[in-house]
């Protein structure tokens, strides 16, 4: 039987790449009936709208931040629940990209497109216009600082550089996506610098989120801990 909770009711799931936090969000959404929102995609989305049109260089990332600033009225990003399998997909421009943006291609790049004001702006309004729709759970690198600082609950999710390289490297080949565990973990470790360090939204736990550190916990015993944190709060 699901928690008897607010259709309003807001959950931030933020933490380092790769940590399992879409994962944890899209169990504690199941769980409460609510819906959920990986903002981490929607910045791949723009990421992989800026690969296909040419608006950044994939060998020293220079992008054309004037031309993708008047483009981002034109990206119109949707997530959509197949009712059959109850399994969200994320689409962009109608088209779904769900295998897309997990290229390493976007990976590489997503960090320098979602460090960008004008990105960041645009896609935090987006992200809120989803909450008012109904309560949502959330995840991301700055949901419970900026998107959502007055959220209910919030959650930072973290993991060893080591193990968050693994956990990924098994993903991809699951998928059958090419991929290499030393590209990969050097691919994290770049992308935890400049998630840290960018100007705006940077990533940080906000004061009042409860840490879980998921390096030795299985999805299920994650799920508990995140829950037993939620009604704690909710009570």
């Amino acid at each position: 039987m699901k928690a008897n909770i607010s259709e309003h009711l807001i959950i931030a799931v933020d933490g380092f790449s790769s940590t399992g936090k879409s994962t944890l969000a899209q169990d504690i959404a199941r769980h409460y009936g609510i819906r959920y929102i990986d903002s981490g995609a929607m910045y791949r989305a723009v990421t992989l709208y800026a690969l296909n049109n040419n608006l950044i260089d994939q060998q020293n990332s220079n992008i054309k931040e004037k031309e993708l600033e008047k483009a981002l009225d034109k990206i119109n990003i949707d997530f959509k629940r197949n009712t059959a399998s109850n399994i969200q997909s994320l689409y962009l421009n109608g088209k779904q990209v769900d295998k897309d943006i997990r290229q390493m291609t976007v990976n590489n790049q997503v960090s320098h497109i979602s460090k960008l004001k004008f990105v960041r702006e645009k896609l935090v309004e987006k992200q809120r216009e989803f909450a008012r729709e109904g309560g949502v759970v959330m995840d991301g690198r700055d949901i419970g600082t900026v998107v959502f600082p007055n959220a209910d609950v919030k959650l930072f999710i973290t993991a060893s550089a080591s193990i968050r390289a693994e956990r990924r490297f098994k993903e991809l080949r699951e998928k059958n996506i090419e991929a290499n565990y030393e590209e990969i973990l050097e691919n994290l470790k770049k992308r935890d610098s400049i998630d840290q360090s960018r100007e705006v939204s940077p990533l940080k736990k906000a004061e009042d989120a409860y840490e879980i550190d998921n390096s030795k916990l299985t999805r299920k015993e994650q799920l508990e801990k995140a829950l037993e944190i939620i009604e704690q709060q909710k009570s």
